[in-house]
C-alpha cells in the first residue's frame, strides 16, 4: 500500500507484465511439449517440465499457507491432484492443472487490481515534491521530507501535498477527490487544505499540519486497504465452510475410489472441488464496493459495515450539522408598513454590528449587499436584545420581551402576529423597533441543506422503512425541519445519552439501525448503531476512525446510493456463493465422479467459475443507484 509521501507504485503495465510473465512461460512450455519434434528429441516427456515448475510453486504456497493457518487449505487438493496425475503418467494433465491454477490466480489479481484504482487515483494526485520555505527561499523538497510546521507554497494548477492551514493568499480548490463535491470551493487565510486536492486558481502559502500517512488522504487509503480484513458474517461463514470443505472432499474422493477404482476420476474430483470461488465470493465483492464508495467520497469500513448497510431498516438523523448546515441565516424580513424591508434589515444590521451573538453575524451577512449605516451608543439587554443609535434614532432589535419594554403599542399587534407565525415555523423571530415603534421583524433559522429532502426520499427508495430525527433542539423547531425534509418521526430535546437510548429502543424492536451525525456530540449513538455514519468527515480524524462509514463531503444524497450499494453487494455475494461456487462445484463433482470430466477439463471449469466470481464482483465498481 502506498500513501502520500511514500515511493509511488510502478506503472500499471509494468505490474501487469511482471504478473503475466510466469503463467505465460508455463503456457509456452506446455505448447512446446505438444510439438511432435520436441517430443521425439526430448529424453523424457517434455510436459514434465511445466508440471514440475508449476507444481513446485503451488506446493510451496500451499505448505506456507498450511503452516500459517495451521489447517488444510484449498491448495492441498491441487497438490494431491498434481501428485496423482504424475503417478498415473498424465504429465500434460498435471501441467495444464498447474497452469490453470497459476493462470487463474493471475486473472484474479488482474481483475482485482481494477477495484483498487480509486485509491491509486488518489495516490497519483499527490505530488512527489513540494515547494518549502527554507532560509528565506522557496525550494523543492520531496514530499516525504516535509515535516509538520513547514511552510509550503501551492501554485495554481498544483496538487496539495499536505494537510495544512492557509496563512497567506486565497485559492479555489477542487476537492472532488476527497469529498465527491464537483463544485470547487474557495479557501482563504485560516481555512484548511487537504492533500490530494487540486489548486484550480490562486496561490497560497500553507503551514503543514499533517504529512504522509497522517493526512486525511493517507488515513482514507489505509482504512480502505484494511477494509477487506474487517470481515462480515457472510465472509466469516464462507471462510469457516472452506475449512471443513477440504476434509469433506477427501472423503468423497475415497468414496469415488472404492466405487470406481478409477484414479483419473478421483483426480478430476480433487481439481474441480477446490473452493477458490467460495473463498473469493465475499472479499472480491467487498473490495469492489469499498472502491466504488471511496471514488465517490464515502469511506466504508469493510465487510461488516457493507453487510449491515444492506440490511438497514431504520435511519436516524441528527438535525444540526446533518440535515441543516449548522449555521444561522436570515430566513425572513418583513416590514410593517412604515419602512421597506431593505431598510428594516439595514437598521437591524447596524444595531447588531457590535454584538458577538451568532444571530448578529447572520443579520450582517444578510445585509452584505445592502446600505451600510453607522451606529453609536451600543447597549445590550440580556434576554431581551440590543440597542444602538443609528442615524440619530434609537433602534432596538429583540425578542418578544422587547414588546414589554417598549412604551406605547405602536405596531405591537402586528409584531405579535409576526412572532407567532415565525415561531410556528421553528425559526428564531425578532422585532425591529425605531424610537419605540415596531417597524418590522426578521427571523433566523439554521439553514436546511437543499439536498436533504432528496436524500430522505432516496433512502425510502433504497428500502429503508423508517426514518427518524433525534435532536437536542426544541420540538417546534425540530418538527418544522422534519416536515420540510419528509420525516414523520421526531424525538426532540435529547441529550447525547438520550439519543443513545432512542437507538437502543429501535434495536430492541428488531430493527437494523443506522445513525447519521457529525461524529462528535453524536458519538455515543454513532457507536451503538449497527452502522454509524459521520457527515462531512474530511479532515476529521475522530469521525473517520470512529464511524463505520464517513461521508467526506456534504451531499446527503450519497446516503441513498450507499444503502443501495450495500443491498446490491449482498445480492452479488449470494450470487457468487450459490451460483458460481456451490452450484458449479456440486455439478462439477457429480460430472467428475461419473467420468464425464478429465482432470484437464476439471481445471478449466474450476477456473472459469473463479473468474466469473471476480467479474461478477467487479460489476460493483460501476454501480450507481442514480
Amino acid at each position: 500500500m502506498n500513501v502520500p509521501g511514500h515511493a509511488p507504485e510502478p506503472p500499471a503495465w509494468v505490474s501487469w507484465l511482471r504478473k503475466a510473465s510466469f503463467p505465460g512461460s508455463l503456457l509456452l512450455l506446455i505448447l512446446a511439449s505438444l510439438v511432435p519434434a520436441v517430443k521425439r528429441a526430448a529424453p523424457i516427456d517434455p510436459a514434465v517440465v511445466p508440471m514440475l515448475i508449476g507444481g513446485a510453486v503451488i506446493s510451496y504456497r500451499t505448505i506456507v499457507a498450511t503452516i500459517e493457518n495451521r489447517r488444510l487449505t484449498a491448495g492441498s487438493l491441487v497438490v494431491l491432484a498434481l501428485i496423482g496425475t504424475a503417478y498415473v503418467g498424465e504429465y500434460i494433465a498435471g501441467a495444464v492443472v498447474a497452469f490453470m491454477m497459476i493462470g487463474g490466480e493471475w486473472l484474479e489479481d488482474l481483475t482485482l487490481d481494477k477495484t483498487r484504482n480509486a485509491v491509486r487515483a488518489l495516490v497519483r494526485l499527490t505530488p512527489d515534491e513540494a515547494t518549502v520555505l527554507e532560509d528565506g527561499e522557496w525550494r523543492l523538497r520531496p514530499v516525504s521530507a516535509v515535516a509538520p510546521g513547514d511552510r509550503v507554497l501551492i501554485r495554481p494548477g498544483e496538487a496539495v501535498p499536505v494537510d495544512g492551514t492557509i496563512v497567506e493568499g486565497a485559492a479555489v480548490l477542487d476537492e472532488a477527490t476527497l469529498t465527491g463535491e464537483s463544485t470547487p470551493v474557495e479557501r482563504t487565510v485560516g481555512e484548511p487544505v487537504f492533500a490530494g486536492t487540486v489548486n484550480a486558481s490562486g496561490a497560497v502559502e500553507v503551514t503543514a499540519d499533517k504529512v504522509g500517512a497522517d493526512t486525511t488522504l493517507g488515513t482514507i487509503i489505509r482504512v480502505v486497504h484494511e477494509a477487506q480484513e474487517r470481515k462480515g458474517t457472510t465472509q466469516r461463514a464462507a471462510d469457516k465452510f472452506a475449512t471443513y470443505f477440504t476434509p469433506a472432499i477427501l472423503l468423497i474422493c475415497v468414496g469415488v475410489w472404492f466405487a470406481t477404482h478409477d484414479l483419473m476420476r478421483v483426480m478430476a474430483v480433487l481439481v474441480i472441488a477446490c473452493p477458490c470461488a467460495l473463498v473469493l465470493a465475499t472479499p472480491t465483492a467487498v473490495v469492489a464496493a469499498v472502491g466504488n464508495a471511496a471514488k465517490r467520497g464515502a469511506l466504508i469500513k469493510g465487510g461488516v459495515v457493507l453487510e449491515q448497510l444492506g440490511r438497514v431498516d431504520a435511519v436516524c438523523f441528527d438535525k444540526t450539522g446533518t440535515l441543516t448546515r449548522g449555521k444561522l441565516e436570515v430566513a425572513d424580513v418583513t416590514a410593517f408598513g412604515i419602512e421597506d424591508a431593505k431598510r428594516v434589515l439595514a437598521l437591524a444590521a447596524a444595531a447588531e454590528s457590535r454584538s458577538e451573538h451568532p444571530i448578529a453575524r447572520a443579520i450582517e451577512d444578510a445585509n452584505a449587499d445592502g446600505p451600510a449605516m453607522e451606529s453609536r451608543a451600543f447597549g445590550q439587554a440580556f434576554g431581551v436584545g440590543v440597542r444602538a443609535e443609528v442615524e440619530g434614532a434609537d433602534v432596538w432589535v429583540g425578542n418578544r420581551r422587547l414588546l414589554d419594554e417598549l412604551a406605547g403599542d405602536a405596531g405591537h399587534d402586528e409584531a405579535n402576529r409576526y412572532l407567532a407565525e415565525q415561531e410556528r415555523k421553528g425559526r428564531t423571530a425578532l422585532v425591529v423597533a425605531r424610537d419605540g415603534v415596531c417597524i418590522g421583524g426578521l427571523a433566523t433559522a439554521d439553514a436546511l441543506r437543499p439536498d436533504a429532502p432528496d436524500a430522505v426520499a432516496a433512502l425510502r427508495e433504497a428500502g429503508v422503512s423508517r426514518v427518524a430525527m433525534l435532536t437536542g433542539d426544541h420540538e417546534t423547531t425540530a418538527r418544522a425541519i422534519a416536515a420540510q425534509v419528509g420525516i414523520d418521526e421526531v424525538v426532540a430535546q435529547l441529550r447525547p445519552t438520550e439519543k443513545l437510548e432512542a437507538v437502543e429502543r429501535m434495536k430492541a424492536e428488531g430493527l437494523v439501525v443506522a445513525m447519521v451525525g457529525d461524529g462528535v456530540n453524536d458519538a455515543p449513538a454513532l457507536t451503538l448503531a449497527d452502522v454509524g455514519i459521520a457527515m462531512g468527515a474530511a479532515g476529521t480524524d475522530v469521525a473517520i476512525e470512529s464511524a463505520g462509514m464517513a461521508l467526506m463531503g456534504e451531499d446527503l444524497r450519497l446516503l441513498g446510493d450507499m444503502f443501495a450499494l450495500g443491498r446490491r453487494t449482498l445480492r452479488i455475494i449470494k450470487q457468487n456463493i450459490w451460483v458460481f461456487a456451490v452450484g458449479v462445484n456440486l455439478v462439477g463433482i457429480a460430472l467428475a465422479s461419473g467420468g464425464f470430466l478429465s482432470p484437464v477439463m476439471a481445471a478449466v471449469v474450476h477456473n472459469i467459475a473463479s473468474a466469473f466470481v471476480v467479474l461478477n464482483s467487479a460489476r460493483l465498481l460501476a454501480f450507481r443507484a442514480r
